[in-house]
């Protein structure tokens, strides 16, 4: 058995996509505002666990390429900065609320994986993403990973 973890993460395309991830290869994931995707991030992602790169809030939802966390959880900077839409009055930099790790590109899908394709798949039916759809950052188990890679490949 590994001791690697598989990840879903969302984000917008408009927000950040994948074709930014691409181009820029690593970067922070940063702005996340929810105590189970932080405590996620701060307690039980290790680097070079893999993540499904899931884009929201388009229709259909998908999943569009994978990339690999790349860095120890470290605090958000942007919880600091009172310019940022994500600032955290209650946050200090000596007990930092929020909490981010890099993410590292490594595909991009020729063939996304819709959720509606996800859903008529028996072997994707216990899916956190469809219990806890409003998480940004969701665990999924190996048999789940390897199933959606094999639709991406389709």
């Amino acid at each position: 058995m590994s001791d690697r973890n598989y990840w879903l993460m969302k984000s917008e395309p408009d927000a950040y996509s994948i074709d930014d991830l691409e181009r820029d290869q690593v970067e922070p994931w940063d702005g996340i505002r929810n105590y189970a995707a932080r405590n996620y991030m701060r307690d039980e992602m290790k680097v070079g666990d893999k993540v499904l790169f899931y884009h929201s809030q388009i229709s259909p939802p998908e999943i569009v390429g994978t990339m690999e966390v790349a860095s120890e959880p470290y605090p958000d900077p942007t919880q600091f900065d009172p310019d940022s839409k994500y600032f955290d009055a209650k946050s200090s930099e000596e007990d930092p609320t929020w909490i981010l790790v890099d993410v590292k590109f490594v595909q991009k899908f020729d063939k996304p994986v819709d959720r509606e394709a996800m859903k008529k798949e028996s072997a994707l039916d216990d899916m956190e993403l469809f219990r806890l759809s409003r998480l940004s950052i969701t665990p999924v188990r190996e048999a789940e990973w390897n199933k959606i890679m094999e639709m991406a490949e389709g």
